[in-house]
């Protein structure tokens, strides 16, 4: 799925408004949600760190992945930074970040040049105790009382037209 975000400083009100774009339908992007955030509250989040700044960013209606969140949390520095930018638009598709989880996942470096043979890999190092060598050490149960069924005691479950 596409996304964008959109980052305004509104300089009237004091606020900066995060917006939430997706492509519901082919090019179409759709608003998910828009959080508003008073801006004394993000420039002291900035002032005491990015992760300070993406906890404040995260509410219960916004909460995007962190590698979004990331490059949402520079675009909001960059923004209080500026006296001339009051938005930045940031475009985001899944299937890059699958693209950057796989490239990562592919190769493994610990792969010995050698194939192991069968028989080295079932090399019994540890004899395997068995807690449970006879019946003496399992504990026994007596049942205390006997469950008796009548003979006469019957339901009829079939299900008449009436």
């Amino acid at each position: 799925m596409r996304q964008k975000y959109v980052i305004t400083k509104n300089d009237e009100k004091n606020e900066f408004i995060l917006a939430e774009h997706a492509e519901l339908d082919k090019d179409i992007m759709s608003l998910l949600c828009e959080q508003k955030y008073d801006r004394d509250k993000i420039k002291n989040a900035v002032e005491q760190g990015k992760e300070a700044l993406i906890t404040a960013l995260r509410t219960i209606n916004m909460y995007p992945p962190v590698v979004y969140l990331d490059k949402i949390a520079d675009a909001v520095i960059s923004l209080c930074e500026s006296e001339d930018k009051f938005s930045e638009t940031l475009f985001f598709d899944d299937i890059d970040l699958v693209k950057e989880e796989i490239s990562e996942d592919e190769v493994e470096e610990d792969i010995p040049d050698e194939a192991s043979t069968i028989d080295d890999i079932l090399v019994d190092d540890a004899p395997i105790e068995n807690d449970f060598e006879g019946d003496d050490d399992l504990p026994t149960v007596t049942p205390t009382t006997s469950i008796k069924v009548a003979d006469d005691d019957t339901i009829d479950l079939s299900i008449e037209d009436d």
